[in-house]
Formats: C-alpha cells, structure tokens, sequence
C-alpha cells in the first residue's frame, strides 16, 4: 500500500511571525520621547513646555522626569528647566567607535594647548550634527570653552564645515539635503556654500572669525583621510582681544596640523 506523505501541519494565521503583534512600551517612548526632544532642543525646558512640546499632559511626565533626573540623565536647573546631563554621553563612550581615537587625541592635545595657549578641541560627525568628542581647556584665565557631548550645527560651524568638506560628495549632499540650516539659503548661496566647502577641501584647513558669536575665532583642520570611515575636526577656538599671543590665529596653523597627524597616526587612520 502507498505511504501517505506526512504534511507538516500550517501554523495558525496568529502563530505566524509577521501576524503577531509588536508589544507596546509607552514609558519607554515617553522617556525617549523626552531625551530626544533636549538633545534637539539643547535649551532648558520646563515640565510645561516638554507636555506642550510633545503633545502630553504636564502630569504624565511628572514621575518620568523625577526618574530620569534621579538616575542622573537630567539636571533641573533653578529656573525649572530640564537639561541633558552627560550621563547618555558617557555610556556611549563605554563602547563607543570613538574610543581609541579619543585616546590616540589625549597627549598630542595637551602638549598644543599647554604649547600655544588657546583652548582645542575635537568634533565628529553624529547623526547629521556636529558631536563635540573632547575639550582641552587653554591653561589662562580667559578662554573659550566648548562642553564635551554637546551638539552644534555641522552646517554652520567651522568643524562642523571642515568635516563636511572632507566627506565623501554622495555622503556630504545626502547630510546638507536633510539640514534645514542649508535648504533654506538661496541656490547662490548654497553654490557659495559649496565652493568654500571645495577650498576648504584643497586647503585641508579652515577659518571663520565672529560665526558663532562676536569676537570668537576659529582654526580648524581634519584628521584622518577624507576617504576613511573614521573622520574628525581638530579646531583652535579662540577669543580676540584676550591679551594672548596669537592675535593672528595662522601663526598656529603648521602646529595644529601636526597635532591632526599625530592624532590620525596614534589612531592609525592617519
């Protein structure tokens, strides 16, 4: 007598992988909601503001920042507003892909700002904004300083523009094409925009004066090869008018780019 085949029986339509339903957690998202919304914001804001911002009632979010602020992500300063801490900062570093270039920058820093006296520091790119990675204070007592962890503008700051410049064109026009900083120039000043960024490109340095703020001077060059996957920008900030030695920022140019070549060497993208 013929042998049946033995079928494998059909799961049922609610056993199926792609029918089964994806589980909820809406602390989870009002919590991320909430971290998500300073990093964009990068102001204080206030219980209020953050209900108002993200569509909730203020008391849905009073025990959340109680936890959060607890557990050391946020910080209430004493006008009520919420910030980010460095907390999220620092467990990003536990395994970051920035680690040995952070090592790599530590010493060859150090030895340029104790040299030239003017504070540096350095900067990826990170999610289409400038990640400031590490800061080494200039060792007098005015200076300019950039926190570690905050985030900027990769359009409209120097670093910012030097790392584009040494990013790959597919990879640069695909970030400045999601960058309402960039849309909203007229197509003159976005060639215009572009031609600094070939100059800047070809000169492997850039300088801006008063970008940011009046009196705020910026020399900044790349670190590691415009084609390698690992790209940062080593900048100079400095203020005009602090009595420094370097009231011509150039001057300091050839030791900024051998402090970029130590680092890319040390690091080995160099």
């Amino acid at each position: 007598m013929p042998r049946l085949a033995r079928q494998t029986p059909r799961p049922a339509e609610e056993d199926r992988p792609e029918s089964r339903p994806r589980y909820a957690a809406p602390a989870v998202d009002k919590a991320l909601d909430v971290l998500e919304l300073l990093s964009a914001q990068a102001v204080p804001m206030t219980q209020a503001q953050l209900a108002r911002a993200l569509g909730r009632e203020p008391g849905e979010l009073f025990r959340l920042l109680g936890v959060l602020e607890g557990r050391g992500y946020l910080r209430r300063e004493s006008s009520g507003g919420y910030v980010l801490t460095l907390k999220l900062f620092e467990l990003s570093r536990t395994h970051s892909p920035h680690e040995q270039l952070l090592r790599a920058a530590e010493a060859p820093m150090r030895e340029l700002v104790e040299s030239v006296r003017e504070s540096c520091h350095l900067s990826v790119l990170h999610r289409d904004q400038l990640l400031v990675l590490t800061q080494v204070d200039a060792p007098t007592p005015i200076r300019l300083s950039v926190e570690a962890g905050s985030l900027h503008s990769a359009v409209d700051t120097l670093s910012g523009q030097v790392l584009l410049a040494n990013t790959p064109e597919a990879e640069r026009d695909a970030v400045l094409a999601r960058r309402a900083e960039f849309l909203r120039r007229s197509a003159d000043e976005r060639s215009a925009y572009l031609a600094m960024l070939g100059k800047m490109r070809a000169d492997r340095w850039g300088y801006a004066e008063n970008a940011r703020f009046v009196g705020g001077r910026d020399l900044s060059v790349p670190v590691g090869r415009p084609d390698g996957h690992t790209r940062a920008a080593l900048t100079i900030a400095a203020l005009r008018g602090t009595h420094t030695a370097h009231e011509d920022l150039f001057e300091l140019l050839p030791r900024l780019q051998k402090c970029a070549e130590d680092i890319g060497r040390i690091a080995g993208i160099g």
